[in-house]
């Protein structure tokens, strides 16, 4: 029995263009027998809110009707929402087709409402679980989240074990339909080790089906696979890009184990799909302007933007002041040169004397955080202007240490329309670059061994204002990643007074995060709508 893993890329709210995808490789594979799409493929994942308008569902009941008329004498297993028998809520469903109608419909029973999910505001569990049967095969389908509760202890995140059920009602083997986003070494330690522990338990095979693609901050990475009977990875789709894995059903358990291993080469597939994505699926731009400090974060975001956008669309832009060293400049020019990227200069001197004079009264500075916020603002000013006049959208260049202690302007440094590396721990950025670098020098080395310095007054550096990157960065993802106590941190063997104090920069910068452009997902924890922190609060 020939089955087909369809892992393509939809886009949230596209369900003419979805449809005519799903259809068109239906169309193209009469031979297979089963054919499975991801979850909610018709409209795209998240549709968030669009759901609560009834033109986009009465749309998405024509786009069912339409893929049914197409089916001929393969199963067709696609995502969809459909109506439930609740008012105001509706079902997140697998619609299986088969011979011009609907064969049945599973829908999903556990929705997850943490981190950046918020399933519960739109769907309606599933009252019942049960088997389908394909060609005398008993075939236990789910849909993403179903398949993580697997344990019955007092780890297991809900009450219901849909696998269990699935199983004792028959299941032989099991289906999968997911849309689950990317975060670095997700796959290795997560999602692999969840689906082993399925097919292991119950002993029987497993398919799962994943979307791929960039849909505003979330970035899903693909990897649909197939494990045996006995937990052993035998196939894999691509990563970051659409593809169709074929397997035949009954071969399953005989073939060889594949090996996988993720690397830093996969944050770098994973941002240029969320670059290219946001500027093809929301159609605003084709072209990016990028501001050119010099600079660790402005390089690499550089090289990432013109690996997605190619390097005729994209624009690096130096914007020198009295503070601004000579090398700097060399290296951003030497940067956009390597790239093959226009590059502009243009000085922030006169306006900034300009601002002096209206304040200081003269051109005189006094070198205080007011004068050193206005240059960040004055070179985001100039980006605005040049995005307005040649229709670019502007990258922003802050990294997640940045962000999280507030080390950033407002209407600075964070004007922009995609906050590129925003989840990028400084570090991380540092360790990409080098990798961007493993054929052959495209960031300047000087970038990568100079200290990183915002040079908005003389001589500055980052350290003067934060811990050093090597411990400020642990620190930061055992707070906001892995949401340890200040405690515990201080148990790993850092400083109580240092812990507090970067904690307190955290939630002191809460204010501006809420005002910072979307930024890729490429952590498990990011900050937007997946970490909802109070701006007024007193607890730390």
């Amino acid at each position: 029995m020939k089955v087909l893993l369809c892992q393509i890329n939809p886009i949230v709210g596209d369900i003419e263009g979805n449809t005519k995808k799903i259809i068109e490789i239906i169309k193209s594979h009469r031979d297979a027998k089963i054919l499975i799409f991801p979850e909610l493929s018709i409209c795209g994942y998240p549709p968030k809110d669009l759901l609560f308008q009834k033109d986009f569902i009465d749309a998405i009941d024509k786009a069912i009707d339409q893929i049914a008329k197409e089916v001929e004498d393969s199963y067709v297993i696609v995502g969809s929402p459909t109506k439930s028998h609740h008012v105001s809520k509706l079902f997140n469903s697998a619609i299986i087709f088969y011979r011009g109608k609907i064969e049945k419909m599973i829908h999903k029973t556990l929705l997850p409402s943490y981190d950046v999910f918020d399933e519960n505001r739109y769907f309606t569990p599933s009252p019942t679980r049960e088997v389908v049967t394909i060609e005398g095969i008993n075939f236990g389908i789910s849909i993403c989240e179903d398949i993580w509760n697997i344990n019955n202890d007092e780890n297991a995140m809900y009450d219901i074990n849909v696998l269990d059920e699935l199983f004792q009602k028959g299941a032989k083997v099991f289906i999968n339909l997911s849309a689950s986003p990317y975060h670095y070494t997700k796959l290795e330690t997560q999602r692999l080790k969840v689906l082993k522990e399925a097919a292991t338990k119950y002993g029987i095979p497993v398919i799962y089906v994943n979307q791929v693609g960039g849909n505003d901050e979330l970035i899903f990475d693909g990897n649909s696979v197939v494990l045996s009977s006995k937990g052993r990875l035998i196939a894999k789709a691509k990563e970051f890009e659409e593809d169709i894995l074929e397997i035949e059903l009954e071969k399953i358990d005989n073939m060889p184990e594949v090996d996988i291993h993720e690397d830093i080469s996969w944050i770098k597939k994973a941002l240029v799909l969320g670059i290219r994505d946001y500027f093809e699926k929301t159609g605003i731009t084709k072209k990016a302007v990028v501001g050119l400090s010099g600079g660790i974060d402005s390089s690499v975001v550089c090289c990432l933007a013109t690996e997605a956008l190619g390097r005729e669309n994209v624009l690096g832009v130096a914007m020198p002041s009295r503070y601004s060293s000579e090398h700097s400049l060399k290296d951003a020019q030497k940067l956009a040169s390597n790239l093959g990227i226009e590059f502009r200069v243009y000085s922030i001197e006169e306006p900034f004397k300009s601002y002096l004079k209206m304040f200081n009264g003269s051109e005189v500075a006094l070198q205080d955080l007011a004068e050193e916020n206005i240059q960040a603002r004055i070179r985001g000013n100039i980006l605005m202007f040049i995005s307005n006049r040649e229709n670019r959208l502007v990258l922003t260049t802050g990294n997640k240490s940045e962000l999280a202690v507030g080390y950033c302007t407002l209407y600075g440094d964070m004007a922009g329309g995609l906050a590129v590396i925003s989840d990028l721990p400084k570090m991380l950025v540092y360790e990409l670059a080098r990798y961007i670098n493993r054929e052959r020098e495209i960031i300047p080395h000087n970038v990568l061994v100079k200290p990183p310095s915002a040079e908005l007054r003389p001589n500055q550096k980052d350290q003067d204002t934060l811990p050093p990157y090597e411990v400020l960065d642990p620190i930061l993802v055992a707070y906001i990643e892995d949401q340890k106590s200040i405690n515990e941190i201080v148990e790993m063997g850092y400083p109580k007074d240092l812990v507090l104090k970067v904690i307190k920069m955290v939630e002191r910068a809460e204010y501006k995060r809420k005002q910072a452009a979307p930024g890729l997902k490429v952590t498990s924890k990011a900050f937007g709508f997946g970490r909802r922190m109070p701006i007024v609060q007193r607890w730390v």
